[in-house]
């Protein structure tokens, strides 16, 4: 079965950067939509980036635009989001997620095949 594994979660100051990985453990990635996604203490999960099965078009949630950047590498079947000028509202858990039935950008949680764990960023003031 499929597996997300996402890493590089960590705590850091307001201002500063992390950049976030996420493996999928199949040889098919290059045909799958895929995306990220954060959900914070007692808030619905919430939509952050997503990218198309070639990597030619991205989508970004308002809050993050021009913060956020997000990339893939079909060859390493790796998505990257790269996180900069970190806010303390950006603390959440970030989730890697996965659509194998499109292979456009997607904004919703409904469809979604496989959902990686999960790693926490906490940004201080």
């Amino acid at each position: 079965q499929v597996q997300l594994v996402e890493s590089g979660g960590g705590l850091v100051q307001a201002g500063g950067s992390l950049r976030l990985s996420c493996v999928l453990s199949r040889r098919t990635f290059s045909l799958y939509a895929m995306g990220w996604f954060r959900q914070a203490p007692g808030l619905e999960r919430q939509f952050v980036s997503s990218i198309n099965w070639s990597g030619a078009n991205t989508y970004y949630a308002d809050s993050v635009k021009g913060r956020f950047t997000i990339s893939r590498d079909n060859a390493k079947t790796t998505v990257y989001l790269q996180m900069n000028s970190l806010k303390p509202e950006d603390t959440a858990v970030y989730y890697c997620a996965a659509k194998i039935h499109t292979t456009d950008v997607f904004t919703a949680t409904t469809g979604v095949d496989y959902w990686g764990k999960g790693t926490l960023v906490t940004v201080s003031s």
